[in-house]
């Protein structure tokens, strides 16, 4: 864990060694008694592909949003009767 601490204009400077890392950009999400930074990639699809299964590594878009359709009516005919 790194200690850091704002200047006097309220910035903050992340470690190289962790900007090297984690990239250049962050997500700054407020919580209720904390900050949290969020990286985020380059290319969020390429992140969540290399997050998950084979199967979704290996599915095309079009599959992708055919799927999340077939889901979504699925739920929905489940609770419209």
């Amino acid at each position: 864990m790194t200690e850091v601490a704002t200047d006097e204009r309220g910035r903050i400077t992340i470690p190289k060694a962790v900007r090297d890392r984690l990239g250049e950009r962050y997500r700054l999400v407020e919580l209720r008694d904390e900050v949290k930074l969020l990286p985020v990639p380059d290319d969020p699809v390429a992140s969540l592909r290399d997050a998950s299964s084979e199967a979704f590594k290996r599915a095309t878009m079009e599959e992708l949003q055919e799927t999340a359709h077939e889901r979504a009516r699925a739920q929905t005919s489940d609770r419209v009767r």
